[in-house]
């Protein structure tokens, strides 16, 4: 996929949403300028996909659900336009064999050299705490030795909650934390999830949010409070 329209947009965009939402920013140092890498982030809102990859000194791929690439109609296409010039590529992540193709095509984003953006959690916070995390995150790193960079987004869900459009103009704050390296065995289920628990107690430090062992999106369909509802993959 062409980097034009990512840069073009890149270049629109930086200047205004630096001034409005003035991005306070720690640990950039800690992004290695070339060679693959995972950006493994909180996720509190649609709004992380704009502001981190803004601050990273490099293209940031991510993987998106597909239905963002094929909605109908003028405003469909206007979506995907969108998606394809914030570096997003498709894919079929409603699990089993689809889920795996997910993780084949990340890692063919990874063998090339580039960015890849991920959130762990696999959906964004439904109230804003730091929910279980996915182990794909986990075959990722090890099956392409890739660092992973932890990050902790804040105010994101504020600035653009849930549903709205129009952000409210706030100042965001990304903070990147240390480089992860992690090798051993893709295959070991209980190494995948004591890498995964890792990653996200990292992410938890950073961001300070209060840690839930269930998955988000399973927090989203029950409707109930899961504070201490723990549950196995």
């Amino acid at each position: 996929m062409s980097n034009l329209p990512y840069g073009t947009l890149r270049a629109f965009l930086t200047p205004f949403l630096m001034l409005l939402f003035r991005p306070k920013v720690k640990g950039l140092r800690n992004v290695p300028a070339s060679g693959p890498l995972i950006l493994a982030s909180n996720h509190l809102s649609f709004s992380d996909s704009i502001f981190m990859p803004l601050v990273v000194p490099r293209k940031v791929t991510f993987l998106a659900k597909s239905e963002y690439f094929t909605s109908p109609g003028p405003k469909g296409f206007i979506k995907k336009l969108t998606f394809i010039a914030l570096g997003q590529v498709p894919v079929d992540r409603s699990g089993g064999r689809r889920s795996e193709a997910a993780l084949i095509t990340g890692l063919e984003v990874l063998a090339g050299g580039n960015s890849l953006g991920i959130y762990p959690e696999g959906t964004r916070s439904p109230d804003g705490r730091l929910y279980k995390g996915r182990t794909g995150i986990a075959r990722l790193a090890i099956e392409s030795g890739a660092p992973i960079i932890p990050i902790a987004m804040f105010n994101t869900d504020k600035i653009q909650p849930t549903g709205t459009v129009i952000p409210k103009i706030m100042r965001v704050g990304i903070t990147f934390g240390e480089p992860m390296y992690f090798e051993g065995d893709s295959t070991d289920l209980l190494y995948l999830r004591e890498v995964t628990d890792q990653i996200m107690k990292r992410i938890q430090q950073l961001s300070g949010q209060e840690y839930v062992d269930t998955y988000a999106v399973k927090a989203k369909k029950s409707g109930l409070n899961v504070e201490n509802n723990e549950e196995s993959d």
